[in-house]
């Protein structure tokens, strides 16, 4: 046999068992595949951002994620290109692609490739979520992020809403979901605090989560240690006022980092013998990318990392996990060169890069705090904290800066400029994006380019959970409860806490938005699920439909 054939048989026999070692499309997945899945999520970061933070932090070598490469996810809208964090994650977390600001509820419009068009009458009514299914059949469902929980992405997984910052709404569902776990900021916005025309997600409702936290027989932790020494689950562990500080700027001592949220998290759900269901978001990349920041971008995406790397150590012990990573959409359109590197790119090594960002002890945010506060110091805590000699005209931008925003301004683009690197928005962006997989077996991983939508159906398939049916027993529309016989009537006098009025022979049951209970005969009947209304239509439970008789 010839050298040529020899070689072209060993490239063949190669490529056979890489292709057979590369996972299959999602028509031919197989269900139920998996007892328990951890979803994590960089919200807001496009494939730059690790690649610097690989360079940056890492010395070039692979990140945690690298190993899980398997595919690229199309992250746009149901009719549009470039998709915000409440629409993309609802695809991620639904199946359903669907409208800017929406959170788990199907599109009005759908009219781009891939999405799904919604029935007749169907349109912005709740999609249950993955996290919802597994609920249902039985799992520990818990998220963790470093924004509020009731911020986009994990809202996304927990509640229905038409509008992202409906954070009354939002919240006050969660409260009521039973979930197992929470873990991340957002304190203040639980508080019995009015909205005001400056924050209008404080409270519209007059209500106080917290004391309903309390009421439901959640355990409220505020600290690092208290978490530390959690035993068991049905926790929301509320570690700041607002979102978590960036990991480069927090208190070690007392506020956790995502992965020790994260290995915690997975302690108390995995103790569930039915297994368990984890959304982890690393919420803050997104942040930092709308302020084009690159210290705080890349080492928020470290510290995401260091995350994944705790998920991928429980799933390489426990042949039952599927770890799935992927990010909503890109944010900021950060590029490794700029204009100044058009003709000299090739002769430039890392270090042109990275040399300058590796002196940060901080990030652009917490440096233009202190230096808000102290602006005659402002060339000394930008050395200190950054690593930045600023120059005559930056210091001079500083002292004319009015607001905290713009020194941070002043020092993202300072160091852009040292480490050579450009940004396209303060916005987001609509390319598409990597997926992350891992599995004990490659026959189970998804691979190619799909829809985000299809993130969430693959890991219903793995899961042998069926987001249809879990959407028709979540939420039956009022109007098949008046097919069944049912008078409904809808009060809406206070438009903050509408009630809903179910009657059948004689005997009345009242219905709260948010909530999981009704009442009749002066006793307050639990179920699972929440009652969800868009402004025109209310959904309940079947659960509690069926005790209606």
């Amino acid at each position: 046999m010839s050298k040529v054939k020899t070689k072209l048989l060993t490239l063949s026999a190669f490529l056979t068992i890489v292709g057979t070692a590369q996972g299959v499309p999602l028509k031919d997945i197989k269900p139920g595949f998996a007892k328990n899945v951890i979803f994590l999520i960089p919200d807001g970061s496009n494939v730059t951002v690790s690649t610097l933070a690989r360079a940056v932090y890492n010395d070039g070598e692979s990140l945690n994620i690298d190993e899980m490469a398997s595919g690229m996810v199309k992250t746009y809208n149901s009719d549009t290109f470039i998709a915000d964090s409440a629409p993309a994650g609802t695809a991620l977390a639904t199946g359903w692609k669907t409208q800017d600001k929406l959170i788990g509820v199907k599109p009005k419009a759908a009219t781009l490739k891939g999405a799904r068009v919604p029935e007749k009458n169907e349109e912005l009514s709740p999609a249950a979520s993955v996290l919802e299914a597994a609920k249902l059949e039985g799992k520990a469902v818990g998220i963790v992020a470093t924004s509020e929980v009731l911020h986009a992405t994990p809202a996304d997984f927990t509640s229905h809403s038409i509008h992202r910052n409906n954070y009354s709404v939002i919240g006050e569902q969660q409260v009521h979901q039973n979930l197992n776990v929470v873990f991340g900021g957002g304190k203040s916005y639980l508080k019995k605090d009015k909205a005001t025309e400056a924050n209008s997600k404080k409270r519209t409702d007059n209500e106080d989560m917290l004391e309903a936290l309390k009421a439901n027989g959640y355990n409220i932790i505020e600290t690092l240690d208290e978490m530390k020494s959690l035993n068991k689950d049905f926790v929301w562990g509320l570690f700041a006022e607002k979102d978590i500080p960036y990991d480069l700027d927090r208190d070690k001592a007392t506020t956790p980092s995502l992965a020790e949220m994260t290995e915690k998290a997975i302690e108390l759900l995995s103790k569930d013998q039915d297994g368990f269901f984890l959304m982890v978001e690393g919420s803050k990349v997104d942040w930092a990318g709308h302020a084009n920041n690159p210290i705080a971008i890349t080492s928020e995406y470290m510290a995401f990392d260091k995350a994944v790397g705790v998920a991928l150590d429980y799933a390489k012990k426990n042949s039952d996990t599927l770890v799935v990573a992927v990010t909503d959409h890109g944010t900021g359109g950060l590029s490794i060169g700029n204009s100044k590197t058009s003709k000299n790119y090739p002769e430039l090594p890392v270090d042109v890069f990275t040399k300058d960002m590796k002196k940060a002890k901080f990030t652009e945010v917490l440096t233009a705090e202190k230096i808000f506060k102290a602006k005659e110091n402002a060339s000394k805590l930008a050395e200190d904290m950054l690593g930045l000699n600023l120059t005559t005209e930056e210091l001079d931008k500083i002292t004319k800066a009015e607001k905290t925003s713009q020194i941070e301004t002043i020092l993202g683009n300072a160091m852009s400029e040292r480490a050579h690197l450009a940004w396209t928005t303060n916005g987001h962006t609509g390319e598409d994006v990597p997926l992350y997989v891992y599995t004990s077996n490659y026959a189970n991983q998804l691979t190619g380019t799909v829809n985000n939508s299809d993130i969430a159906l693959y890991i219903a398939k793995a899961m042998n959970l069926d987001l249809d049916k879990a959407t028709e027993e979540l939420f039956v529309s009022g109007e098949k409860i008046k097919g069944l016989g049912i008078d409904l009537a809808i009060d809406t006098t206070d438009k903050f806490q509408p009630e809903f009025t179910l009657s059948k022979n004689g005997k009345k049951y009242k219905f709260h938005e948010n909530k999981n209970y009704y009442e009749t005969d002066g006793k307050k009947v639990k179920f699972n699920g929440i009652v969800v209304f868009n402004g025109k239509e209310v959904f309940i439970p079947q659960e509690a439909i069926n005790n209606i008789k």
